[in-house]
């Protein structure tokens, strides 16, 4: 692990950031990818605990229920990269800080005047996407699947804080991948999803996606939390969709365009307008957002 918590923590985010081009280099249908990713994904995590003399806890119908949402999560995201772009997913998903408040403001049944400011910069900045155009093509599905993994994400976030008080956060990863993996494995099965496709080169890339930019991923961002506090560790989450816009730019010549970035600065904005006023410190706890 970097020796620096700032470093693990860049490391983590950056890691997650790269995970979306998987959706451009792997062409396989996005169950098929999101299976690959969180069994290899659970089985090193897996590992992991095992080495750091972890225990592993037992799965929850509570964690159940988590999984659910996070293939839910992972299958809309790579869709939505697939039928638009890689901004497009990166920045629905961004999108969770006004799901979250939108869940919260449910259960509180109130909403503050400063999150329904946050909640109008993260609406300006779908707006723009939505209005966006790839070769004078607007993708409303795309946006709609990324609009989906930002709040299935954040229905997750809401529930992990509940888990939180009773497992490890490298325990519910394990655990979250785990279901994630069979109910995927199931819904390939019964709805004879084809996967004679797949090649050594997408076996490999599946690995690298969920041993490195999911697994190794997680264990850096949760291991830099002992030395850096949730609001530096949430500050530096919310620059993800920074680090997949600029990685698509470099990698797959995926120029974002200036509504892009006009949304992307909306919502990353957002994003850290909420960690600077407390509301992801207190809110998330130690579900601080991983991926």
């Amino acid at each position: 692990m970097a020796s620096h918590p700032l470093l693990a923590l860049h490391a983590a985010v950056v890691l997650f950031g790269l995970a979306g081009l998987f959706g451009r280099w792997v062409l396989l249908p996005p169950q098929v990818l999101v299976l690959g990713r969180t069994a290899f994904a659970a089985a090193t995590l897996a590992l992991v605990m095992r080495m750091l003399g972890q225990p592993i806890g037992r799965p929850t119908w509570g964690l159940a229920l988590n999984a659910l949402m996070l293939a839910l999560h992972w299958v809309t995201f790579f869709a939505a990269i697939q039928q638009g772009s890689v901004a497009i997913g990166v920045l629905g998903y961004a999108s969770f800080p006004l799901w979250v408040l939108v869940l919260d403001g449910i259960s509180a049944r109130h909403m503050s005047l400063a999150d329904a400011g946050i909640a109008c910069m993260v609406t300006a900045g779908l707006a723009l996407l939505a209005s966006d155009a790839t070769d004078g093509v607007r993708h409303w599905d795309a946006v709609a699947l990324a609009i989906a993994s930002g709040a299935s994400f954040a229905m997750l976030i809401v529930a992990n804080r509940r888990q939180a008080r009773v497992q490890s956060p490298l325990a519910i990863s394990l655990w979250q991948n785990a279901g994630a993996a069979a109910l995927l494995l199931a819904s390939v099965l019964v709805l004879g999803v084809s996967i004679d496709a797949i090649t050594a080169r997408d076996v490999a890339a599946l690995a690298v996606l969920g041993i490195v930019c999911t697994a190794l991923a997680h264990t850096l961002f949760i291991g830099s939390l002992r030395r850096a506090s949730a609001h530096t560790a949430s500050i530096v989450a919310a620059l993800e969709p920074v680090y997949g816009m600029a990685f698509a730019a470099l990698l797959l010549g995926e120029l974002a365009s200036l509504r892009a970035c006009g949304a992307a600065a909306l919502l990353v904005g957002a994003a850290i307008l909420a960690t600077a006023r407390g509301v992801r410190a207190t809110r998330f706890g130690r579900a601080t957002p991983i991926r």
